[in-house]
């Protein structure tokens, strides 16, 4: 997990108005700490060769000041419950479907009569 948040940070994939390097480098420092500052926030994204813009991350402590992170996540979570799972559950049903059908296969060339 900690790897996913370094990645985030890290990114020069991610579109320039991003926040999820500042959240991602806001929930690292706060496994150490349970009340991260800025200055934590701006250390770890430098110290993996982010840039920072001190308006972002005064924008997101702002946001969050007097806020629960571990309620906004489990809200998120909710929310997200909602969302669906977008079909991926067909690959491992068809591969069962695929594995049940073999043995079947075998039993009736078993069964055929030899002449």
């Amino acid at each position: 997990l900690k790897l996913q948040f370094l990645y985030l940070i890290a990114s020069p994939a991610s579109p320039p108005p991003s926040k999820m390097k500042y959240i991602a480098a806001y929930m690292l420092a706060k496994q150490n700490n349970d009340a991260p500052t800025e200055k934590d926030v701006k250390s770890i994204i430098t110290a993996v060769g982010g840039e920072v813009d001190d308006a972002r991350v005064s924008e997101l402590f702002a946001q969050l000041d007097g806020k629960d992170v571990e309620e906004l996540v489990a809200e998120g979570m909710k929310k997200l419950a909602n969302c669906g799972g977008g079909g991926g559950g067909a690959a491992p049903a068809a591969a069962a479907a695929g594995g049940a059908a073999a043995p079947a296969a075998e039993e009736k060339k078993a069964a055929a009569p030899v002449e």
